[in-house]
């Protein structure tokens, strides 16, 4: 009996050590894809709020929006709280009492599908731009 149980505890236990390292694993590609969009841009002084019609293209992950506005401008936003939700294909609602986005307003991340879930939500930081 022991002869059985061994090899399954073991097999268990690299399953659950793979497991664990996938999430630091995933970390390390968002950063990398957030290092290659700002390669080759300057970064500038954080600022409270932007104007929301100028943005072209968001990109989400975890702890990061960037919101693309032309080819020679991004806004970096290391948001407050982790919106798991922007690293997958799910809708980004921002709540903002100004026509801007700006520090402080909330970000609820809902299911595309069944109904528009709500599958996370944060707060948005600063607005770091970075420029060419």
């Amino acid at each position: 009996m022991f002869r059985f149980a061994i090899p399954a505890v073991l097999t268990f236990a690299a399953a659950c050590a793979a497991n664990a390292a996938l999430p630091q694993r995933t970390a390390d590609r968002d950063e990398a894809k957030i290092a290659r969009t700002l390669a080759g841009l300057t970064p500038g002084k954080p600022q409270d709020c932007i104007p929301r019609e100028r943005m072209g293209e968001t990109q989400g992950f975890p702890n990061t929006i960037l919101y693309i506005e032309g080819r020679k401008k991004v806004w970096r936003n290391d948001v407050t709280g982790s919106c798991t939700g922007l690293a997958s294909d799910d809708l980004m609602v921002v709540e903002s009492t100004s026509g801007q986005l700006c520090r402080g307003d909330i970000v609820r991340t809902r299911t595309r599908l069944g109904g528009g879930m709500l599958t996370s939500s944060c707060a948005l930081g600063s607005f770091v731009p970075y420029t060419k």
